[in-house]
């Protein structure tokens, strides 16, 4: 199997691989933007992965390339993380290696030649199959014994501290994980996993991602804005994040804290609240086979997040709401069954639905006719997160 990637790997590098490494990409099913508040979510590992063959090179350096992409070379042991990387590959590959050292595992060279449908800008988080797929390559090669959980927080370190991004730690623990869990951040150093046995198919529907067609290039700000507000209201608290703050007293002081945070960091905090509770709704209700519910959670969420969380529409933006059409558009053509919903960032990207699998085919028609060819996406759920699926 994977011929084609071994043979890539050959004409890179001029001999042959020994271990086939893959992480997959990820879907958010609940809890939009409550990671960075220690909050609850429910994720999943989809079957669309990045992959690389892999060799050792018996050299101080990682050298990987990705396809479509130039050679990135990584001198060990890695340095302190600079400004001028922030932002590239680079930086993740060196971020994952230096926590690895850091951890007492000294890394060793290896070549890789990756590949990936984990599309970039995809909302399928791309970034953290890459992430995961450098830690699963490193982990077994040094036998550093890592599990999938400290895999993840190594692949989050990674993007904080080296790419400088301060994203949550959803996206790897889904792809390092895999199947679909709940995870729940009281404990950021030890995030508390629940694997869920649920089949989608099983109960008629289909799990598709839809492209907006819009890029997230541009929309640092907005993202950043989120965190931001929030921390504006938890100063109110001398807080550092909501988790810390009883949704009673928040209530209790909401005035107060309107007039100092502002009314859209209000909002955005009164959905972390209630998404909170709706991921453990939406937990029980799998648990439960009670899919019913579970879609009537699903709809209610990404109206949360339109309505309360406002990452549907960039600040400003009029003749172009990529996202917002996505969405409205999708719920047209699923007449009333179903459900839709932003998911991830928002703002751009892609947008989530569930739909019902006797009206799969129009449905996908209709999105691709509309919002371009390629538009839909049909997934399933990928029992496995980053691991070894084969040695040469």
């Amino acid at each position: 199997m994977y011929e084609t990637l071994k043979q890539n790997f050959l004409t890179q590098f001029g001999t042959e691989p020994k271990w086939i490494f893959s992480a997959p990409g990820r879907t958010e099913l609940s809890g939009n933007h409550t990671d960075h508040q220690h909050g609850r979510v429910l994720a999943a590992a989809v079957n669309l992965d990045t992959k690389a063959a892999v060799a050792p090179n018996g050299a101080s350096c990682i050298r990987v390339l990705s396809e479509g992409y130039p050679l990135c070379e990584i001198a060990l042991p890695v340095g302190q993380p600079a400004a001028a990387q922030f932002g590239t590959t680079a930086s993740l590959i060196a971020g994952v290696a230096a926590r690895f050292a850091a951890l007492g595992h000294p890394v060793s060279g290896f070549d890789a030649y990756v590949t990936s449908d984990v599309l970039p800008g995809s909302g399928l988080s791309s970034s953290a199959a890459f992430e995961v797929l450098i830690g699963v390559i490193i982990n077994h090669m040094g036998a550093c014994g890592l599990t999938a959980a400290e895999i993840a927080m190594v692949g989050q370190y990674a993007e904080n501290v080296y790419f400088g991004k301060p994203c949550g730690l959803m996206d790897q623990t889904a792809s390092s994980v895999g199947n679909i869990i709940t995870i729940d951040f009281a404990t950021p150093s030890a995030p508390r996993i629940e694997p869920l046995a649920f089949d989608f198919s099983a109960h008629n529907h289909t799990l598709c991602i839809i492209d907006s067609g819009a890029s997230h290039a541009d929309l640092t700000d907005c993202y950043a804005a989120i965190p931001a507000e929030l921390q504006t209201v938890c100063a109110v608290f001398g807080a550092k994040v909501l988790r810390e703050v009883p949704e009673d007293v928040f209530y209790a002081n909401i005035a107060k804290v309107r007039s100092q945070a502002g009314d859209r960091a209000v909002l955005r905090a009164i959905h972390v609240y209630e998404e909170n509770k709706r991921v453990d709704a939406q937990v029980n209700a799998l648990k439960q086979g009670d899919f019913d519910s579970f879609l009537k959670l699903v709809s209610a969420s990404g109206h949360s997040s339109w309505m309360l969380l406002q990452n549907v529409i960039p600040e400003g933006r009029t003749a172009t709401q990529e996202v917002a059409f996505a969405l409205t558009i999708a719920e047209h053509l699923l007449g009333g069954r179903g459900a839709v919903r932003v998911h991830g960032g928002g703002f751009a990207g892609t947008i989530q639905a569930f739909v019902p699998n006797d009206m799969l085919d129009t449905f996908r028609t209709g999105i691709d006719s509309i919002l371009g060819p390629g538009s839909c996406h049909v997934l399933s759920i990928r029992p496995q997160g980053g691991t070894v699926l084969e040695e040469c």
